[in-house]
């Protein structure tokens, strides 16, 4: 089995669903090397929005339809720099709220790439937190979380900045867990 490379990914959007709506910018990093990070602003596929969801991103669709790089060469990099960064390991999507970026991240790889190297799956740090602590959705929250899990980094809107943050959640989430399952005997699952 290949070990497993975790990217945090965080994407900020024109509105709720792919197709209709567009992806404005991707934020991705390792996990486990923050420092490696992809970030991309894209041309919008539609002139439909949500005016809070472009409020809170910071962008306009008129500059990105002159700033914005394509969909497709967007996508071909950030798959290398995916291919690249995961090296012989199997790379795994991780989100907090996985299922909002998720669907537009797969959406994106299947409509300009025809293949999503992550698969048809990803990690959603909340559901993590919920299993792990029984807590409910409403206390998964980031600003809910425990001070233990806070991110070392702020959370801007900017998806670069977001992807390193959730990765510092998730990262200390693994560390907790790690320590955990070292204390049961030979190393078993709670």
């Amino acid at each position: 089995m290949k070990h497993e490379a975790y990217f945090s990914v965080d994407i900020e959007a024109a509105g709720p669903i792919p197709g209709k709506y567009s992806l404005l910018s991707v934020g991705a990093c390792l996990v486990s090397d923050q420092s490696q990070g992809f970030y991309v602003e894209l041309k919008p596929v539609s002139d439909e929005f949500v005016p809070e969801a472009i409020a809170v991103s910071g962008f306009t669709l008129d500059a990105l339809k002159r700033s914005g790089e394509l969909p497709t060469t967007a996508f071909q990099r950030f798959a290398d720099w995916i291919e690249e960064a995961c090296g012989d390991r199997k790379p795994v999507f991780v989100g907090f709220n996985a299922s909002f970026d998720w669907q537009f991240i797969n959406w994106y790889f299947h409509s300009y790439l025809a293949k999503n190297p992550f698969g048809f799956g990803g990690v959603d740090i909340k559901s993590y937190f919920m299993g792990r602590r029984g807590s409910t959705w409403a206390e998964s929250s980031s600003s809910k979380l425990p001070v233990e899990f806070q991110p070392d980094t702020a959370q801007t809107h900017n998806a670069l900045d977001d992807a390193r943050a959730q990765a510092s959640i998730f990262s200390k989430m693994l560390a907790e867990a790690t320590k955990c399952r070292a204390k049961l005997p030979f190393g078993g699952v709670e």
